[in-house]
């Protein structure tokens, strides 16, 4: 019988073929793969071991050896003669832990990491209880409910952000295995937006600096390169900076490369002098952020880097911003530092955008940098004699 005599079986035949090609295509590319995995995995700052024990498990097949910092922070190596070259991404995101249980059930939340109030609100979100994953939504005001002065209104502060997770009292709450100072993360999962090259999801920040990383490792797992490469995946970025100088400190660097989510300034609304950064356009460097100068003799030799290789690279200056760099470059008695970023819209929310040009951009320029950190470069960055 021809499925052209029923035209919605053919139909459905043929939107599963397209699905399963899709799929198919989906399924060949590892990076897609690798970016799932790691912004769907769980770890706020101080909670971060399942994100943890993913990178591990990709980065030790690659590593000469690897090692952890006091506070959980992951330093791994390769080569083992020329300039100690540290490569920071952090695998913390934003999260939060149960405050308070009351007594009608909802939880209040001590947030970690720097939240808008409007990303809060008639969120889902997935506590870390110690019977498995409890989903909740963070309360809202009804609509119904609000008074004329009231619209357009948000939370007057934190304290008023509570979390339903459907238990009628307290006692049903701990019954799901929920409990104070428990870890709390957004609940939302990896998509590709509608076949396109952009990605969404959470936690890009800095997921995307850890999936470079393992990508950049892998590359150079059976390559030479002039200089000795310290990966280090820290902890408690979003909070306190707290890994980025413990493993500082283990591994005295003489220079060092932050990977991070960068800032887009390119959807409606915002003022043009905020960021500059655009998906797609490329990664970025920071010229200036609040906690970080970088070296100018490194930062040229980026510009010409990307010159060199014919890729497109954007400067950035941003007034609220803060990362590992900031710790890196006062360590080791000062150490020329850089901050390399994959743009990302919607940071610190639950939904990021980040565009797979921009990531495969960004991981040439490493590897082309990586390759020009010899003795002698490391020395020129290093002298200010001149």
């Amino acid at each position: 019988m021809s499925s052209l005599r029923h035209p919605c079986k053919f139909v459905c035949l043929l939107a599963l073929s397209f699905v399963a090609t899709a799929f198919s295509t989906r399924a060949q590319d590892s990076i897609i793969q690798l970016l799932q995995t790691l912004s769907d995995a769980p770890g706020p700052s101080g909670y971060e071991e399942p994100i943890r024990k993913i990178m591990v498990e990709r980065m030790t097949p690659l590593a000469d050896h690897l090692s952890y910092d006091g506070l959980g922070s992951i330093i791994a190596t390769q080569g083992s003669s020329g300039p100690r070259v540290m490569i920071d991404a952090h695998m913390d995101e934003l999260g939060g832990v149960v405050r308070r249980v009351t007594p009608d059930g909802f939880l209040s939340i001590q947030t970690l990491g720097y939240w808008l109030d409007e990303a809060l609100i008639g969120q889902r979100w997935i506590i870390l209880g110690s019977k498995g994953p409890v989903h909740a939504t963070s309360i809202i005001r009804d609509a119904h409910l609000i008074n004329p002065d009231e619209q357009g209104k948000l939370l007057d502060n934190h304290d008023n952000f509570f979390l339903d997770l459907g238990a009628r009292n307290a006692d049903e709450a701990r019954a799901l295995g929920v409990s104070v100072g428990d870890p709390i993360v957004p609940d939302s999962t990896f998509a590709i937006l509608n076949g396109t090259q952009n990605y969404m999801g959470k936690a890009f920040d800095d997921r995307v600096g850890c999936a470079i990383v393992i990508d950049v490792m892998n590359r150079l797992a059976h390559a030479a390169h002039p200089n000795q490469l310290f990966y280090a995946i820290t902890v408690q970025e979003e909070t306190l900076l707290s890994g980025a100088r413990a493993s500082a400190e283990l591994i005295k660097p003489e220079v060092a490369i932050v990977l991070e989510g960068g800032v887009t300034n390119d959807t409606p609304g915002l003022r043009p002098d905020l960021a500059q950064e655009t998906l797609g356009g490329g990664p970025a460097v920071f010229l200036y952020n609040p906690s970080e100068m970088p070296n100018r003799k490194f930062l040229a030799l980026a510009r010409q880097t990307a010159l060199e290789k014919s890729i497109a690279l954007q400067d950035e200056v941003v007034v609220g911003y803060g990362d590992d760099s900031s710790e890196i470059q006062k360590s080791n008695g000062g150490v020329p530092t850089i901050t390399l970023t994959v743009p990302i819209r919607y940071t610190h929310a639950h939904n990021g955008i980040m565009n797979r040009s921009d990531y495969d951009r960004a991981v040439q320029l490493l590897l082309a940098l990586i390759h020009k950190l010899d003795t002698q470069t490391v020395k020129q960055l290093r002298d200010f004699s001149d």
